[in-house]
C-alpha cells in the first residue's frame, strides 16, 4: 500500500501540508470501528447515520455523491450536504463517498467535504444501469488505468486519506490483482463487497465470503479490511468477522431494514437486535425534524419509513395508505398525525393483549446451508426483508439454490447460472440523469 511520510510534513512548492495518515493510523484515530453503516444512494443521510449510530454503528458512509455534480451544481450540493454533516458532535467518524471518472472533478469534490469527514471514498461496486451509461462505479472495474488514477489524484491532494469500495471478478486471482493496484494508488482502508457486478436484484444472490477470505489473507497484513455482504443478523457480523479475520462488517440493506443490525453483542436481547417498528419511526421521525435543514434526510424519510415499518404495513394497510399519501414536503404535524402516533397508537393495543409474552417471542431457526440461521420475528418488531422472484422469497430460493447445488456437486454436474431472470434496480431513486451534467 502507498503511503505517505507521516512523520514530516509534505511540501508542495511554498505549502507546507501536514502529512496524510496512514490506513492503519486512521483507523486507530476514529476508534478501530467494527459495524459500519454502508454508503448507500439517498439512504445513508445524515439523520439515518445518527439513528443508526444510536443502535451501535460505529462508522458510517454518506450516500454516493456524483463528484461532478457535487463539484459543479449549487442545488445538487443543497439537496445531498447541509451544515450538520460532519458535525463532530453529531456525525463522526463519517467517510464521504463519490462515484467518478474524472480525477479532476472528483478532487473538487473532495476538497469541499476534506473539512468535515475522515476520509473520502471511491464508488467501484455500483452495479446499476445509471453507473453503467455514466461509466462509473463498478463499470470501472474494466478500466483499471482510470481507477488508478482517481485514487492517486486524492492521495497526492488531499488532507485526508483515500479509501476504497470495490466487487469482485468471477476469478479470485485477479480480484487479487485489481485490490493490490487499488492500494498501491494509495486507497487506506479497502472494503469487499463479495458479489459479481452482475449479482444484483433478482439475481443478487450470495456474497462469496470465501473470495473476501482469500483477499484478506493474501495482501499485506497491515491493510485495513472491511467486508460487506450476507448480513441479515446482529450474530453475522460476528459469525462473518470470524470466518474471514477482517477489521470491520458493513451492512446496507439489513441496516436500513433493521437498524438493530448492529447489536451483535446482545444475543436475544430482542429490543436492541429487533426493536419495535413504532419505537424506531418516532426515534427517526424526530431525528429528521430535529435536523430538518438536511433536505436529504426529509428526502429519505418515506423511504427508510417504508422499510422499517414493511412487516407492520402488511398487517395494517390503513397506516400504509396514509404513509403513501406523505412526502417530503409534509408538514412534520401532518407526518404526526397520519403515521406516527397511529402506528404507536396501533403497537400500543398490541401489547396490551394478555398474551402478548408468548406472541412477542423471537425465535432462532435451525442452521441454514449457507451457515447461519433465520429467526422468526414479530410483525411489529424490526427484521430483514427477503425479495419474492416467481412467488419465492429470497431466504427460500437461496437455500433452494445450495440445495440443488450440493446435489449438483454429488452427482458431478456444474451449476449453471439462470440467464432469463432480469435484473431489478435497488435503488429506491435514480441519480440526478447524466444530461444534467
Amino acid at each position: 500500500m502507498a503511503e505517505k511520510n507521516v512523520e514530516t510534513p509534505l511540501t508542495k512548492g511554498n505549502d507546507v501540508k501536514v502529512a496524510m495518515l496512514t490506513g492503519a493510523q486512521l483507523f486507530e484515530k476514529i476508534g478501530r470501528p467494527t459495524r459500519i453503516v454502508a454508503p448507500m444512494v439517498d439512504q445513508s443521510e445524515l439523520a439515518w447515520r445518527i439513528l443508526s449510530r444510536k443502535y451501535g454503528a460505529t462508522l458510517a458512509y454518506t450516500p454516493m455523491f456524483h463528484a461532478k455534480l457535487f463539484a459543479t451544481s449549487e442545488k445538487y450540493r443543497r439537496d445531498m450536504w447541509c451544515d450538520m454533516d460532519g458535525n463532530k458532535d453529531v456525525d463522526r467518524p463519517l467517510i464521504v463517498q463519490f462515484c467518478a471518472n474524472d480525477p479532476e472533478y472528483l478532487l473538487s469534490a473532495a476538497k469541499i467535504v476534506q473539512d468535515r469527514c475522515d476520509a473520502v471514498d471511491l464508488n467501484l461496486g455500483c452495479p446499476q444501469g445509471i453507473a453503467k451509461k455514466g461509466h462509473y462505479g463498478a463499470f470501472l472495474m474494466d478500466d483499471w488505468d482510470i481507477v488508478h488514477a482517481l485514487i492517486k489524484k486524492l492521495h497526492d491532494n488531499l488532507d485526508v486519506p483515500v479509501t476504497a469500495k470495490i466487487r469482485v471478478f468471477p476469478e479470485k486471482e485477479k480480484t487479487l490483482e485489481y485490490a493490490k493496484m487499488i492500494l498501491d494508488a494509495g486507497a487506506q482502508f479497502l472494503t469487499v463487497h463479495g458479489r459479481l457486478r452482475e449479482q444484483k436484484g433478482q439475481k443478487t444472490g450470495l456474497a462469496d465470503w470465501d473470495i473476501i477470505k482469500y483477499l484478506r489473507e493474501s495482501l499485506p497484513p497491515n491493510t485495513v479490511f472491511f467486508s460487506n455482504g450476507n448480513i441479515l443478523y446482529p450474530e453475522d457480523i460476528t459469525r462473518s468477522m470470524e470466518h474471514i479475520s477482517c477489521d470491520a462488517i458493513m451492512s446496507a440493506e439489513g441496516n436500513l431494514y433493521n437498524p438493530g443490525i448492529f447489536n451483535a453483542a446482545s444475543g436475544l436481547d430482542k429490543e436492541k437486535s429487533f426493536p419495535r417498528v413504532d419505537i424506531i419511526a418516532r426515534e427517526y421521525f424526530e431525528i429528521v425534524k430535529e435536523h430538518q435543514q438536511s433536505q436529504a434526510s426529509k428526502n429519505a424519510m418515506k423511504s427508510h419509513m417504508f422499510k422499517v415499518l414493511r412487516p407492520f404495513l402488511t398487517h395494517h394497510i390503513d397506516i400504509r395508505a396514509e404513509l403513501a399519501s406523505l412526502n417530503a414536503k409534509t408538514a412534520f404535524e401532518v407526518w404526526e398525525e397520519k403515521l406516527i402516533r397511529p402506528v404507536e397508537d396501533t403497537v400500543q393495543r398490541i401489547f396490551q393483549q394478555v398474551d402478548i409474552e408468548q406472541k412477542d417471542e423471537v425465535f432462532k431457526g435451525d442452521i441454514e446451508l449457507w451457515g447461519g440461521a433465520y429467526y422468526t420475528v414479530p410483525y411489529w418488531r424490526c427484521q430483514p426483508y427477503f425479495r419474492k422472484v416467481d412467488g419465492l422469497s429470497a431466504d427460500k430460493r437461496i437455500t433452494k439454490s445450495l440445495e440443488e447445488s450440493r446435489q449438483a456437486l454429488d452427482c458431478g454436474e456444474v451449476n449453471k447460472p439462470d440467464k432469463k431472470r432480469k435484473p431489478e434496480s435497488t435503488l429506491e431513486r435514480p441519480l440526478q440523469k447524466e444530461g444534467k451534467v
